[in-house]
This record gives C-alpha cells, sequence and structure tokens, in this order.
C-alpha cells in the first residue's frame, strides 16, 4: 500500500517548495501567452479580411482604407490561415522538442528555461503588438516569427520536468505532478482572463500583457530557481534525494521485476552502487536513439500524438468554436473556455492520486480515455445554454486533460528514471522532449485538418474526429495495459499466497 499524502510530502523541504512554484508558474506564464492567440482568433480574422465582408471590424483611424491590412477575401481563407499558423508553431515546437530535450540534459537547466521564456516573449510581443502598431500585415513574417517562437518554447517543458524529476522521486509522484501539470490549464485560464480583460482595446494590448508578464517571470527564474537538490547541497539523510537514485518500480510491467534495491522514506535507491561508477563521479546524458528505445517510451509517445492532437484543438479553437456556434460574444466565450481547463486540472490531480493508489498508470488513462470518448460525444450536443455548455465541457476536461497532464509529466518522469537507466541518469529532458516532441507533432498536423474538416465538413465531423483519435490512443496504451493488470493480478496472487 503506498503511503499517505502527509507521509511523502513530510520528507521535503522549503526548497522543493520554490522548485515546484518556480517551474509551476515559468509554464504558467508561458501557456497564458500562448492561450492569448487562440483567445484572439476573432479579432485578428475580422482585422486581416475586408470590413465591408466581415461587419465586426472595429473602425479604421482617418485616412486608413481597408485595403492597407487586407490580407484574406473572406474570414474562411482568414480561418485556414490560423489554422495553419497553428500547425506551423506546433511542427517547429516538436522539433524544437526533440533538440531542447538533449540540450536540457547537457547544458544547465537554468539558462536553457530563461532564454526559452524571454526569446518567447519578445517574438510574441513583434507578433501580435508591434506589427499591429506599425501596421506590418505580412503572412510570411506572421509564419517566421511563428517558426521562431515554437522553437523558442519548446525549451522549457522538458526544462522543467526534468527539474520535478530532480526534486521529487517516484513515490507521490503521480499526485506531485498531477497537482503540478495543473501549471498548463492555470495557464490558460490567466490568459484567457488576461485577453479578455483588454481585448476592448485591441487584440494587441492582449499580446502585450502576456509578453510583458512573461519576459519578467523568465528574469525571476534566472535568478531564483535551483535545478536540484545538490546545488544546495542537500543530502540524503535530511531530504531523501540522492545523487544515485533510479526509480527501478517506476513502470515495473516494463522493467525487470528483480529489486536490488533499499527503500529510505519511501524513495528507492541503490543499496550497492557498479564498482566502476564512483559516487562523486557526475553522470553522464543518454543519447538520442537510446531514449527512443528505452522500454515505454515509444507506446507513450504515440498515445500522446492522438491524445495532444484532442487537447491542443480545444486549446486553439475552442473559444473560436463558442464564438462561431453559438454565436456567443468573444469575451464571453473567452471565459466560457476556462471551464475545459478547470476540469482538466481536477482531472490531472485526481487521476494521478488514484495511478499512486494502484501504483500503476495505465489502468487510470484507459479508462479515462474510454470515458473521454463518451464525454465528446455529450459535448457534441451541447444546447445553446452557457451553463450546460460550462458542466459538459469540464467533463471533457477532466477525462482527456486529466491523461494528457499525467502522460506529459508524471509518466514522462517515470520513463525519464527506469531500471534501464542505472548508469546513466541524465535523461529526463531528452525523455520529456521526445514524450512532448511526438505528441505536438500529431497536434500539429491535427490544427490544419480541424480547420479544414470544420470548413468542409462542419463542426459535428470534427468532434467525430476527435473520438476517432482518442480510440487511437487506447489503441497504443493497450499493450502497456495488459501488462499492468497483469501484474496487478500477480501481485494480487501472491499476496493470497502469503496469506
Amino acid at each position: 500500500m503506498p503511503p499517505s499524502c502527509c507521509g511523502y510530502l513530510s520528507q521535503y523541504t522549503h526548497h522543493h517548495l520554490v522548485a515546484f512554484l518556480l517551474t509551476f508558474f515559468s509554464y504558467v506564464l508561458l501557456h497564458a501567452s500562448r492561450k492569448t492567440f487562440s483567445n484572439v482568433k476573432v479579432s485578428i480574422s475580422a482585422q486581416w479580411t475586408p470590413t465591408l465582408q466581415n461587419g465586426s471590424a472595429t473602425a479604421y483611424s482617418p485616412g486608413e482604407t481597408w485595403e492597407d491590412n487586407r490580407l484574406f477575401d473572406d474570414v474562411k481563407q482568414a480561418t485556414l490561415f490560423l489554422g495553419a499558423l497553428d500547425s506551423i508553431f506546433l511542427f517547429s515546437y516538436a522539433v524544437g522538442l526533440y533538440l531542447s530535450g538533449v540540450i536540457g540534459d547537457r547544458v544547465n537547466l537554468r539558462y536553457v528555461l530563461c532564454f526559452g521564456l524571454c526569446g518567447s516573449a519578445a517574438v510574441e510581443f513583434v507578433f501580435g503588438t508591434l506589427t499591429e502598431w506599425l501596421k506590418i500585415y505580412n503572412v510570411y513574417l506572421y509564419c517566421g516569427l511563428w517558426v521562431l517562437n515554437g522553437l523558442l518554447q519548446s525549451a522549457v517543458w522538458p526544462c522543467v520536468v526534468a527539474v520535478m524529476g530532480n526534486w521529487f522521486g517516484k513515490t507521490g509522484r503521480g499526485f506531485v505532478f498531477g497537482l503540478w501539470s495543473a501549471c498548463a490549464s492555470v495557464g490558460n485560464i490567466l490568459g484567457a482572463f488576461l485577453a479578455s480583460s483588454v481585448l476592448k482595446y485591441g487584440y494587441e494590448y492582449a499580446f502585450l500583457v502576456t509578453s510583458v508578464v512573461q519576459f519578467a517571470g523568465g528574469i525571476v527564474v534566472f535568478f531564483g530557481l535551483l535545478t536540484s537538490p545538490k546545488e544546495v547541497g542537500l543530502s540524503l539523510e535530511s531530504t531523501g534525494l540522492s545523487p544515485v537514485e533510479t526509480d527501478a518500480d517506476s513502470h515495473r510491467p516494463l522493467m525487470s521485476d528483480e529489486e536490488d534495491e533499499v527503500e529510505v522514506y519511501g524513495r528507492r535507491y541503490h543499496s550497492v552502487p557498479p564498482p566502476d561508477e564512483p559516487l562523486d563521479e557526475a553522470p553522464k546524458a543518454i543519447g538520442f536513439c537510446q531514449a527512443f528505445c528505452l522500454p515505454g517510451v515509444l507506446p507513450y509517445s504515440l498515445a500522446y500524438a492522438c491524445l495532444k492532437l484532442v487537447n491542443y484543438s480545444f486549446f486553439f479553437w475552442l473559444p473560436f468554436y463558442l464564438s462561431n456556434n453559438y454565436g456567443w460574444k468573444e469575451a464571453e466565450a473567452d471565459r466560457l473556455s476556462v471551464w475545459y481547463d478547470v476540469g482538466g486540472i481536477i482531472g490531472g490531480t485526481v487521476q494521478g492520486l488514484i495511478s499512486d493508489f494502484l501504483g500503476k498508470r495505465a489502468p487510470v488513462l484507459a479508462a479515462s480515455l474510454v470515458l473521454a470518448m463518451g464525454a465528446l460525444v455529450g459535448y457534441s450536443r451541447s444546447p445553446n445554454d452557457q451553463v450546460i455548455n460550462a458542466v459538459l465541457l469540464a467533463t471533457t476536461g477532466f477525462f482527456i486533460g486529466g491523461p494528457s497532464n499525467m502522460i506529459s509529466s508524471a509518466i514522462s518522469a517515470d520513463l525519464g528514471r527506469q531500471e534501464a537507466l542505472r548508469g546513466s541518469q541524465q535523461a529526463l529532458a531528452t525523455v520529456t522532449g521526445i514524450v512532448d516532441g511526438t505528441g505536438s507533432i500529431g497536434a500539429a498536423g491535427g490544427q490544419y485538418l480541424v480547420s479544414l474538416i470544420e470548413s468542409k465538413l462542419g463542426w459535428m465531423y470534427v468532434f467525430y474526429f476527435f473520438i476517432v483519435m482518442t480510440g487511437g490512443s487506447i489503441v497504443f496504451i493497450t499493450p502497456l495495459l495488459f501488462k499492468e493488470v497483469l501484474a496487478m493480478w500477480r501481485d494480487r496472487r501472491a499476496l493470497r499466497r502469503q496469506l
């Protein structure tokens, strides 16, 4: 039976809390600025199309004509380009994740994290604010800036997961990482409220506010973050941490069943270090291909590709869908969309806690994804009522956002600290980059498909597409599910024999 919540939280120090909060708010600020783009799509689309046709653009200043900033002939063309920008961002983000994960295991994580936060903030300021102030409207400029933004933002997630993995071990990881992975959803909520609060002044001010706050957050991280307990000389006796720690049971069905470790404060350690690896020798970083071939990395990466497609489609298109499909005002749609993230926050925490109690991740994921398919069917038939829509939206977020948070955080940390890494512990950022990068490739291809399916067939077929992709996630984790269920059955059978 896993230890109680208070039992494994009691071993943590204030350094753990600071690392938790700084990494948490780093990604909160990144997602808040990222969410701004999805929340102002209606305003951007109106600005990029002729005033006489869309009828929703704000009045232009004297002497300005609608031809000056007409990029597209109608809203449909603008919508397709917005979908293309989402795909461009995610493709560059995916490529960057594969690179930044490897870099993060070889360069100080604090430097990489700060560079990603501050650089991305500067690019978003240019994209959304400076171009509008200077009246520069150019398709190629927008595409180039969004490619650069994707590359810069990709440096953040592998680094924050690696820092968390350095500070928090296997015991209670589902709960701690489930709570911590709410950072993306909290960022979405913050971004939605920031954007809706200044949108009346123009969408450029939404980009201005979030980019300035994100840049300031990067400076705070640079001066305040400790990337591992070794930086402050914390010892095993005082914190339950050790530089030779490894989570041998992080995914037992995927690893060897043999145990040659001792348990201290609920954490597992090698009882005798290998003779050719002195304790004071710095661990080497694992290679990219080696990380890809680790047990469980490929199945979870492919499952996350399908799941992130659905999750990010809600992220990028939900405010636009609510405004376009139900005729609600853009600010109302922005505020209503946060209920999806509220459901994701609760789902990630609750499902992480359940997975800790069971000692297995895959069964919890599979159950949630099956229920997610039903939730998608229910939400696609939501009536034109904001209260009912919010309830269905939170339910959908619970069953989709929860598994997405688990795979990208707790499971990635499990895979980066497994038994196969005895001689090379520096793999957390690389494995996290592979899982999230593969997921981003799937999400990138999906965003243009969403805009294409919506323009050709309508929103109902978009939801059918989401249901198919959710089913694909279940298919990819099925082998892991069978292994973990079999392991649970064997453990229960062994326990009965002992009794």
